[in-house]
């Protein structure tokens, strides 16, 4: 009973924070205004990231309070450091969402977000070998300073995979935030998935999955503004926050890597693919264009809310699979969906060309009848 309250008591202040921020975010004019590729038909409140940032203390500190963090896994300074770092995400969300900021100096917010969680003692001492065994992280340290008698060391490698893993995440939800609910509802999905794994016999650690209800009850209330048609967006804090704290938990929950990897997999080959492109292109890899994968769908035909549902199937069919898979099964997994991402893109960019060339004979024909 307590995790399903959790989920629902969180849901229910996501939306009383997302209304009363929905509505501030209106009366100072902070609205994302249909123009270029954006095809919503009317100025929309952006802050989202600002409505989850504020939904997400409320439960942590209630929670808290009522002691349901009390196991080995959650420790009070993780909790800081989420909180810490959700602060960076959603101020800098916030900046981005009212003055349009360049890449380059939205990309401060992670990485002070990544600096906080890290310093917060949050990292990945070991990963999983699929193929047997432990991968240690955490033999290479330094001492950086001592307080108070306690020493406060650098662990490299460990430090630098959750740098590397926590803003691949980060920019692969970003990347993803462009269909309404798709992000909101890929997160609600994550979350449910590492709960259910963290309250597995062989893995038994409720206090994580109570954070992950939590932060899933949050992001699920707002999708309740955030569906098709949204009623508000996530913004560049919200869609940023989402990936970030996924790949948080994953980290917390003792590197359940694979198990994001597999509910994130399809936005994050997508992600890839879309990069590389640009920079073959000499485009800037974060310049916004309809080349990813969910924009190619509904392109290509398939009504907005079915694009974002087949998304939502998807990740919730690879999210439970690692319930069931061992090891290299879910290496292959994993190059399933990289082969579907692959074939998918192909296959959708062939259709839009195609459909660019028969346009563009028919305006031709048009003309010629004209004359």
């Amino acid at each position: 009973m307590t995790f399903i309250l959790t989920l629902i008591g969180a849901a229910v202040l996501s939306v009383v924070v997302t209304s009363l921020v929905r509505i501030m975010a209106r009366r100072f004019g902070v609205l994302d205004r249909p123009a270029g590729r954006k095809q919503h038909r009317t100025p929309t409140p952006l802050l989202g990231g600002f409505a989850i940032y504020l939904s997400l203390v409320g439960a942590v500190v209630v929670m808290s309070s009522l002691g349901l963090f009390n196991g080995s896994h959650i420790k009070a300074k993780y909790l800081v450091g989420i909180i810490a770092a959700a602060s960076f995400l959603a101020f800098g969300g916030a900046l981005d969402d009212r003055f349009n900021l360049k890449p380059l100096r939205q990309l401060i917010w992670p990485l002070l977000a990544v600096v906080a969680i890290i310093a917060s003692g949050v990292g990945v001492a070991y990963v999983t070998n699929p193929f047997g065994g432990l991968i240690e992280l955490n033999r290479i340290t330094t001492t950086v300073l001592w307080f108070d008698g306690i020493p406060y060391r650098l662990t490299l490698l460990a430090d630098l995979f959750a740098m590397v893993w926590l803003l691949t995440l980060t920019y692969t939800t970003k990347f993803l935030d462009g269909l309404d609910g798709l992000v909101s509802g890929v997160t609600v999905i994550g979350c449910l998935v590492v709960a259910a794994v963290s309250l597995t016999r062989d893995v038994a650690q409720a206090d994580t999955a109570l954070l992950a209800l939590a932060i899933g009850g949050v992001f699920a209330g707002f999708l309740v503004f955030n569906f098709h048609p949204a009623r508000m967006f996530l913004g560049e804090g919200g869609s940023t926050l989402a990936g970030f704290l996924l790949g948080t938990l994953a980290i917390i929950s003792g590197g359940k890597i694979a198990t994001t990897l597999l509910v994130l997999g399809l936005p994050l080959f997508d992600a890839v693919v879309v990069v590389v492109r640009r920079v073959l292109r000499g485009k800037s890899p974060f310049g916004g264009d309809r080349s990813h994968l969910h924009f190619l769908l509904v392109d290509g035909g398939v009504p907005h809310g079915q694009a974002v549902l087949l998304y939502w199937v998807l990740a919730a069919a690879f999210g439970i699979s690692t319930l069931l898979l061992r090891g290299p099964q879910k290496i292959a997994a994993l190059g399933l969906i990289g082969s579907l991402a692959l074939a998918g893109v192909a296959l959708l960019m062939s259709i839009r060309q195609r459909n660019k060339i028969i346009k563009s004979s028919l305006t031709t024909n048009d003309n010629r009848t004209s004359e």
